[in-house]
């Protein structure tokens, strides 16, 4: 198994993600990554994104993700964004089109950021 550290853009732990209105039945994470660790997985032909000059990749799971804190006890909350993170994942097949795939098989939170929740301070 392969691990990386990142920041969450997207997290769909708690629930199935939803796209364009049908389940996938998977459950994900979008990581922003720091140069080094996008490079990593480039070099292992895994496509990145790049959001607002941030790489970013997603990591997704079939199975429902075992989500733990700094410590290693079961993490009780929800994964926010902004939060800093360790995955556990592992490769898939390469594909010449969409590239190596990422399966997310544990997460563990740093440093968890403050929900801001919607609408926020006006």
């Amino acid at each position: 198994m392969l691990t990386i550290e990142g920041t969450i853009a997207f997290a769909e732990l708690e629930t199935t993600e939803v796209y364009n209105g049908q389940d996938t039945g998977k459950y994900s994470v979008v990581l922003s990554l720091d140069d080094s660790d996008a490079t990593q997985l480039a070099d292992m032909g895994v496509k990145l994104r790049e959001y607002e000059g941030v790489k970013q990749r997603k990591f997704s799971s079939k199975f429902d993700v075992p989500v733990y804190d700094a410590e290693g006890a079961e993490f009780d909350g929800r994964v926010t964004r902004g939060s800093k993170v360790r995955i556990q994942y592992k490769e898939g097949n390469s594909h010449p089109v969409h590239g190596t795939g990422t399966y997310l098989e544990k997460l563990k939170v740093l440093e968890l950021a403050e929900y801001e929740g919607s609408g926020g301070d006006f």
